[in-house]
Order: C-alpha cells, then structure tokens, then sequence
C-alpha cells in the first residue's frame, strides 16, 4: 500500500514550485537579473511540472488498474513525470534559443520513450 504521506509530500513540492514559478514570473525581472532569473524560472518549472505530471499518472494508474496500489505504482509515475518533465523543459529551452524544430522536438520525444522503454524492459 502506498502511504499517503508520500503522496502528500509530491503535491506540496508541486504546490510550492508552482508558487514560486508564479513568483518568478512576477517578481524577477530577467533583464536586471539575467544570471539569477533563468535558472531559477527553468528549475521551478520543472520541479512544478515533475510533481503535477507524477500526481496524474499516479491518479491514471490507480483509476486504470482498480486493484491494490503498490509503491512501485507511485515509483513508475515520478519516474514518467520527470521524464516528461525534463522533455518540456529542455524544449523550452531549445525554443528561448530559436533552435527548436518539430525534427529536434521527435528526436527528444523518441530520446525519453526510448529511456522509458529501457527502464520498463528491466521490471
């Protein structure tokens, strides 16, 4: 049975991330503070969409499957989330330096299914 402290732990780190991307947005200016705002905006960003992508595919699998939920359910899940995750991110961030393709978007697409096809083969 997962405990549902775990599942607690992910939403608040993806309600506090998502805050303070919120934050960022708002209150840093990416032009007087150039070094500071970018890693700080894409490290949020990630985390936030991490934790929210996780809680949805942990919601997935346990409206899908029905039965028992087992830690390794809420384990798959932060592993997709984070995947999908770092996907965005760095596509975000091939596109803020204009070398975003829809070629580069299906080469990084096929890099992380592949990924998760190696981490599935081995369960």
């Amino acid at each position: 049975m997962v405990h549902q402290s775990h599942i607690i732990s992910v939403a608040v780190a993806g309600l506090a991330s998502w805050g303070s991307w919120v934050m960022v947005l708002l209150q840093v200016s990416p032009f007087r503070q150039k070094s500071l705002a970018l890693p700080v905006f894409y490290i949020s960003l990630f985390i936030a969409l991490a934790a929210t992508f996780s809680l949805v595919f942990y919601g997935l699998r346990r409206w899908v499957s029905q039965k028992e939920i087992h830690n390794s359910h809420l384990n798959i899940s932060l592993r997709q989330g984070v995947l999908i995750s770092t996907m965005l991110v760095i596509g975000l961030g091939f596109q803020r330096l204009k070398i975003l393709t829809w070629w580069d978007a299906l080469l990084l697409l096929a890099i992380i299914l592949m990924i998760e096809f190696y981490f599935m083969s081995r369960a």
